[in-house]
């Protein structure tokens, strides 16, 4: 089985008006997405963000989890920091992987639109459990991955769909349902 590595990016990505932009880095979603990215054995969780202050904030609030009265409070949470990472972008993430792995990650995109390179749940965990290269899996944040990125990426999986035809799920619990179906049991 590959690694499967999960970036979470806050650049560049849409607002609603389909304008690039980038968004800030939220407690919530260092919380649940690196309790949920431990839970189903993700190597690493990035978060991926190009201003400095908002990975300075991000590491203030690792930080209290990490060390001192928090890391004692809850130890379980400095658990899954432990595999947080903070990057300005993406291309460094590509490359950290790189010099870890030997290869080049297969970048899987996450999306509520489809894409000509849609796959479904069951082959890209086909390709996860059989595979040996190492997958990285990418959520955005704000109203998706501008296109272009999405057109770089090897895979695009297919929406998260509900009974009715309201679509537009927060990044933490599309994350969970996602590794749900590519890691569950």
């Amino acid at each position: 089985m590959g690694d499967l590595y999960v970036a979470l990016l806050h650049a560049p990505v849409y607002n609603k008006n389909m304008e690039t932009i980038a968004t800030s880095i939220t407690n919530l979603d260092i919380h649940d997405i690196a309790r949920s990215t431990t839970t189903y054995g993700v190597k690493r969780y990035y978060i991926v963000h190009p201003a400095e202050a908002q990975r300075a904030l991000a590491q203030r609030i690792m930080g209290y989890w990490q060390e001192g009265f928090g890391a004692e409070y809850n130890p379980n949470r400095q658990e899954a920091f432990a595999r947080v990472k903070l990057a300005s972008e993406l291309a460094e993430v590509e490359e950290e992987i790189f010099k870890e792995q030997g290869r080049r990650p297969l970048k899987i995109a996450t999306d509520a639109r489809r894409y000509p390179n849609t796959l479904g749940y069951t082959a890209v965990r086909d390709k996860i459990e059989n595979g040996e290269e190492p997958l990285l899996l990418l959520f955005g944040t704000g109203w998706g991955l501008l296109r272009e990125v999405m057109e770089e990426c090897d895979i695009i999986l297919e929406p998260i769909y509900g009974p009715g035809e309201w679509n537009h799920l927060s990044v933490r619990s599309a994350a969970a349902i996602i590794l749900d179906r590519l890691r569950g049991h």
